[in-house]
């Protein structure tokens, strides 16, 4: 199933309505650990505030027969109605598909067989868009990156997520994002990222995203492969099986 057309408000509303009927059934299925999880992956990762999706969650508690009372002294806004009206009778499988196809930040598609493990997806989100949409939110606001024109470019293959232009310089800045669910956790660099990494030394910045699972927060690495992090060299041998056929 693909993503649905429609605003970001309309995916927003849809995530909350989505943990709202499925409850602690719709969190396993993405592979959250509690809705605090679930509020900010999924939050960030739409590019809004993780209260957002508690909000439109508490929307429409009312309307299903949880544990919750939500918003239950007034009545739930029209807006809202249209999106429930629209979505109430999709199953279980066919709504997480829905979320996970508008999720995912390339729009892929997802099914029982493509997502393997049910913490994969939620791994996936943390460690790419959410912590990517995250930095996107606050990079602004950082003495390391003020004045600087942002360009994403975690789709061109460059080594790094994001490049940065200051005005006052022809040189650009570097920043490669990791994310972790916890407050510390394993980092890894890519062959691309760690040669890039080496070629730009102090205009290469490792931002890490930290503790998803309860409030995010971040710390900057400038020149990672010099600074404090130790990072060692891995190797795995790869088997890789194809099917062909004659026709």
């Amino acid at each position: 199933m693909k993503a649905p057309a429609g605003t970001e408000r309309e995916r927003l509303i849809l995530a909350g309505l989505y943990l709202s009927k499925y409850d602690s059934v719709g969190l396993r299925e993405l592979g959250f650990g509690s809705f605090v999880e679930a509020f900010n992956v999924i939050g960030y990762a739409l590019g809004s505030k993780p209260a957002s999706i508690k909000n439109y969650r508490d929307e429409f508690d009312p309307l299903f027969p949880n544990r919750r009372r939500g918003w239950h002294k007034r009545p739930v806004r029209d807006y809202c109605l249209k999106v429930f009206d629209q979505y109430k009778d999709l199953d279980l499988r066919s709504f997480t598909v829905l979320i996970k196809a508008f999720l995912d930040g390339e729009g892929e598609e997802w099914d029982d067989v493509s997502d393997c493990g049910e913490s994969t997806f939620a791994k996936r989100l943390i460690t790419g868009l959410a912590a990517e949409q995250y930095f996107d939110s606050v990079h602004a606001g950082l003495p390391e990156f003020e004045n600087c024109a942002l360009e994403n470019t975690t789709r061109l293959g460059c080594g790094y997520d994001f490049r940065l232009q200051r005005c006052d310089s022809d040189k650009f800045l570097a920043v490669e994002v990791k994310g972790l669910r916890e407050r510390t956790g394993g980092l890894s660099l890519t062959p691309k990222e760690h040669a890039v990494a080496g070629a730009m030394k102090d205009r290469y910045f490792l931002f890490v995203v930290k503790n998803f699972r309860e409030s995010p927060v971040h710390e900057i690495f400038r020149d990672p492969l010099s600074g404090g992090l130790q990072f060692k060299r891995q190797e795995r041998n790869v088997v890789q099986v194809s099917w062909l056929a004659s026709v």
